[in-house]
């Protein structure tokens, strides 16, 4: 397959005229200044494609169910009180039907890849399933019917909160011990093996305070390679209690007591000091924010300019799939430090294009965290990319130097036209391949839910 592209953003930056050649999942060959051949396909403009590192697929059809105020209780607490029950409900055939929404919507944003933090292995109640890896070969399957470049995350979730407390009422279908967690992962891994050659797994401990110190290090002796994924202060009241039951904030506990390097992504990270964020910076992990998610749970803001400036490397993640976009979530980034700091263009650091660093910075990052070899457009590289219509109205006027700011900060995602995962031709004009299909699925899988939910 052959792609020919009037402007593609290259890993020297922009350049016109280019053919790329792709040899199964990665990028063969690349040509600049040359001429269209008739079997060809033909775009506009191609960048690399973002990975988007932080998904729970399921919650995507929870989406405007919990924007109701409830006088004097309203946090993220009883957001998460009303997602338990939420899923209290879903059948493995509903979650993987969500779940092929839910990556097609990624898809057709302009993401190839998505990082699924899997926290539900088991039926209502607790009860295993026959298969123990049952929901995550719902995801797996989920991944290989619309294409989409998957790391697959199965979450250690063993405790209801620090101190070792019992899990209850919604989180039994999330509970592991260690022993159980280990033989999921194998499971796990001899499916990956079955599925495109890009599929990735790795490990999820969810947090500190459903892990404990001892499990933690358990499983991650487990990963010499491979990512791993934690849930890190992303509330006040977590970082609260963690230094209350283990003497140190979450991040600061997890600097000095586990091995944290490039293999690692922190969720949120959002409630930092500044020794904190100096610290995950300089350490080579990825900082793996949600600002559409974080924003609308109230998480409160990323600490941006001070980990820029200690080279501290990023990526963004739907999250709650509240609103699957990479525009959205690339700009409320930008937005909310705007917000917190009264200045505009935050975090391009020193002088250049804010639009470019975010995007540019954000392709690289997420595919660290998915331990993907993409992020740029080069020979050898995974073919993750993305076109977009720059005659669209939001772009029609810029420079192709100004195309990334116009990207971020003035388009929608249906400016995306084509998007290829790991070499597959996912979406073409705008739709992807399977559309219909997944959405009479997705549809029909509602229906079911609905009723049951109202009974």
């Amino acid at each position: 397959m052959t792609i020919f592209a009037q402007r593609a953003y290259l890993q020297d930056g922009w350049a016109k005229d280019v053919r790329i050649t792709l040899r199964a999942e990665e990028i063969a060959h690349i040509q600049t200044q040359t001429a269209p051949k008739p079997e060809d396909i033909r775009v506009d403009t191609l960048l690399p494609a973002l990975s988007n590192l932080h998904s729970h697929s399921f919650q995507r059809a929870m989406a405007g169910m919990t924007e109701f105020r409830t006088a004097g209780r309203e946090s993220f607490w009883t957001w998460r009180d009303l997602m338990y029950r939420f899923l209290d409900h879903l059948t493995p055939e509903e979650i993987g039907a969500i779940a092929r929404l839910a990556f097609m919507e990624m898809q057709e944003a302009g993401f190839a890849a998505v990082g699924e933090f899997h926290y539900i292995h088991h039926a209502p109640g607790g009860q295993f399933y026959d298969n123990p890896a049952e929901l995550s070969d719902q995801i797996l399957q989920a991944a290989s019917d619309t294409g989409i470049g998957l790391t697959h995350l199965p979450v250690l979730y063993s405790y209801g909160d620090v101190g070792q407390k019992p899990l209850t009422g919604g989180q039994l279908r999330f509970g592991h011990k260690v022993d159980q967690y280990i033989e999921l992962i194998d499971r796990c891994q001899d499916m990956v093996k079955q599925l495109n050659a890009d599929t990735r797994l790795g490990i999820a401990p969810h947090s500190l305070r459903a892990t404990s110190p001892s499990d933690l290090a358990r499983v991650s002796s487990l990963q010499a390679q491979g990512p791993i994924h934690i849930h890190i202060a992303e509330q006040v009241k977590e970082v609260e209690s963690v230094k209350a039951a283990l003497g140190a904030r979450p991040v600061e506990w997890l600097l000095h007591n586990a091995e944290v390097d490039a293999r690692w992504c922190l969720i949120h990270a959002t409630h930092m000091t500044d020794e904190e964020t100096q610290g995950i910076a300089q350490s080579g992990a990825i900082a793996g924010l949600c600002p559409v998610t974080e924003a609308n749970l109230g998480d409160g803001i990323f600490n941006g300019p001070a980990y820029i400036e200690n080279g501290g490397k990023f990526g963004i993640g739907t999250d709650s799939n509240i609103n699957i976009s990479l525009c959205e979530e690339l700009r409320t980034l930008e937005y909310s430090q705007r917000l917190k700091h009264q200045q505009r263009n935050v975090l391009a650091a020193g002088h250049g294009s804010t639009g470019e660093t975010l995007y540019t910075n954000a392709a690289l990052g997420g595919a660290q965290a998915l331990s993907r070899n993409a992020g740029i457009l080069g020979e050898g590289k995974l073919a993750d990319m993305v076109a977009i219509d720059s005659t669209a109205p939001a772009l029609c006027m810029l420079r192709d130097d100004q195309l990334l700011d116009g990207l971020v900060f003035a388009a929608k995602d249906k400016v995306v036209t084509d998007v290829w995962s790991g070499g597959r031709h996912q979406v073409h004009g705008g739709h992807h391949v399977a559309q219909e299909e997944i959405l009479s699925q997705y549809r029909e899988a509602m229906r079911k839910l609905m009723a049951t939910l109202n009974k």
